[in-house]
């Protein structure tokens, strides 16, 4: 990792030079904003000199004087008003390449203190469909559980699946009224849903009906052998229909524990939190109120109304005796910790229940909870009307309904191309393709923020798009695919062309993008860098003949090839995305 190297280096020299760093200060080196007039870059003389009260330039000239980099740069100037410009060696760039086509992790260095790090993501309730709007926890939570894989850290991921609560009351009194087994064998989930919404309905009309359903679930929780039994297969179902979303998404878990795992934990967490006082009874629930430790406009107990601060309770046990989401939560905190000694855990949830988190990890930590706990919080996918994604009917767009379109338009598009490809690997490349641009479509989005679900534009060959990378991979084995015979690439290599070096240096900035994805956890980070990498390859392509140059150029070009094609396929493997040789 150059950056990290000349970071070190940068702070050796104000060492070297004499300098005093004042607390808290810490020199870096960033990607330079102008590759005019270099590959890095550091502003630290000019912060510096603002607190030293001493002219930027002259003190960047002598942190120059200090910097050895002669084995990594060929060029350090100072610019501007203290800017400290580092341009990198064909040298060091070519022994970067050697490195990327012969290591496993294609130059990504593994941390130097790896985590144990548990990643709760996806979260579909048990006897629904998954849905579009399962979408964005899915696939952000699977990419960051790939990345902190990749580099290093221990990753527990965890579907904590919704398989608990009062929709069960419904469904075990539809299950025993309404139900129809055929119907149930041919699309179990279908089913359970016709009949929770036809139960839900019958409630609304008739009181007589909702408190048959409570009294259901009062016998469902109270362990009664039939309800059970039916909520036991209603788990048993979901789960295998689960299955085969993910199987079809090549996602997978370690482990689902569901809000069920933890019922016999609730009520003695209660009672440990009221003795502790971390907890009061007040009008007849239990709740954590704010205990004043920090201001109010950080306090999650707390709410503004016009010019004062009301309190905002955690609830963790209504009045009647029933838990809520927050209990679990507590709970399933106290299980990560115990049992898997988590350093962190990630909850990749929405952002409506920034509150809900706030509140949990508060308490959590009033607890004597140490491990870090970071909701990775994202925004909406909406339709081409700027509103929630539905269907035309109003209802929401099943995640598989999604997922097969994909791959159909994908197959279409395979078949107006003549290249002869069989069927069997024109529906292989269609299943790629297909899947690969929706999740590429949402992991190139800023998580943070809503965007517009646009078949066309996911499915493109232009711009940013998983086609568009995909085909860049495919131009890469190309070159390979028309050679005679095994290639063996040496050390032998000399990087002389502007876009030979422009691709060297994108190539090598890899290793510091794997690590910067999880420091604000931003997939888009890592398919924003791809893109680039792709335009990079294809303007090298244009630039520069492969094949039809000879000796070392030849040699070095094609290192550029195998290189770039090695970071694609494992940067869009890190994005959950797979590769074709073809398209």
């Amino acid at each position: 990792m150059f950056r990290a190297l000349l970071t070190s280096r940068l702070q050796a020299a104000f060492t070297a030079a004499g300098i005093d760093l004042p607390e808290g200060f810490t020199p870096g080196v960033v990607i330079a904003s102008d590759t005019r007039f270099g590959d890095y870059q550091s502003n630290a003389a000019m912060i510096l000199a603002k607190q030293l009260k001493t002219n930027p330039r002259a003190l960047a000239e002598q942190i120059k004087a200090a910097l050895q980099v002669e084995d990594l740069c060929e060029k350090i100037t100072v610019d501007g008003p203290g800017f400290l410009n580092l341009t990198l060696s064909p040298a060091a760039l070519a022994q970067r390449l050697s490195v990327i086509v012969k290591d496993d992790h294609v130059g990504v260095p593994q941390v130097e203190k790896a985590k144990t790090i548990v990643v709760d993501f996806s979260a579909p309730n048990i006897a629904k469909p998954m849905h579009v709007g399962h979408i964005r926890s899915t696939f952000i939570g699977d990419s960051l559980a790939r990345v902190a894989r990749f580099i290093g850290h221990k990753v527990i991921t965890d579907n904590h699946v919704g398989d608990w609560g009062t929709q069960f009351g419904m469904i075990i009194h539809g299950w025993k009224t309404q139900l129809d087994q055929e119907k149930l064998k041919a699309d179990p989930i279908h089913e359970l849903v016709s009949v929770y919404k036809a139960v839900n309905a019958a409630a609304k009309a008739d009181e007589a009906v909702l408190e048959i359903c409570k009294g259901e679930l009062v016998k469902l929780q109270q362990g009664d052998a039939e309800n059970l039994g039916i909520w036991k297969e209603c788990v048993r179902l979901t789960l295998e229909q689960l299955e085969k979303v993910y199987g079809a998404l090549d996602i997978k878990f370690d482990y689902y524990l569901g809000e069920s795992f933890y019922n016999d934990a609730l009520a003695p967490l209660v009672a440990e939190m009221l003795n502790q006082g971390i907890a009061t009874i007040s009008e007849g629930a239990t709740v954590v109120f704010s205990d004043g430790s920090v201001k109010p406009e950080n306090d999650p107990f707390l709410i503004r109304d016009k010019d004062e601060w009301k309190p905002a309770p955690c609830i963790i046990r209504k009045g009647d005796g029933g838990f809520l989401y927050a209990t679990t939560d507590l709970a399933t905190i106290d299980y990560r910790v115990k049992e898997w000694q988590a350093d962190e855990i990630w909850y990749v949830v929405g952002a409506p229940q920034q509150l809900h988190f706030r509140q949990v990890f508060a308490a959590a930590q009033r607890r004597g909870v140490t491990t870090k706990m970071i909701h990775i919080a994202f925004g909406s996918i909406l339709g081409a009307d700027g509103k929630m994604f539905k269907t035309r009917s109003g209802e929401t767009v099943g995640l598989l309904e999604v997922i097969d379109e994909a791959i159909e338009r994908a197959r279409a598009a395979a078949d107006e191309k003549e290249q002869g490809l069989s069927d069997a690997e024109k529906d292989e490349i269609a299943r790629i393709i297909g899947g690969g641009s929706v999740k590429y479509a949402e992991l190139s989005q800023n998580r943070l923020t809503d965007y517009k679900f646009s078949w066309d534009k996911m499915l493109s060959l232009q711009g940013n798009t998983a086609p568009y990378l995909i085909n860049a991979y495919v131009r890469t084995r190309a070159i390979f695919r028309k050679l005679d015979g095994e290639v063996t690439l040496t050390d032998d290599l000399a990087i002389t062309e502007p876009a030979e070096r422009a691709l060297a240096m994108k190539l090598a900035q890899f290793a510091e993008n794997a690590h910067d994805i999880l420091d604000d956890h931003r997939p888009n980070l890592l398919a924003n860098y791809l893109y680039e990498l792709a335009d990079t390859y294809h303007s090298f392509y244009e630039a520069c003949h492969v094949l039809r140059s000879e000796g070392i150029a030849r040699n070095t070009r094609l290192t550029l090839c195998e290189a770039t094609s090695r970071v694609l396929k494992t940067g869009l493997g890190l994005l959950g995305i797979q590769t074709t040789e073809r398209m």
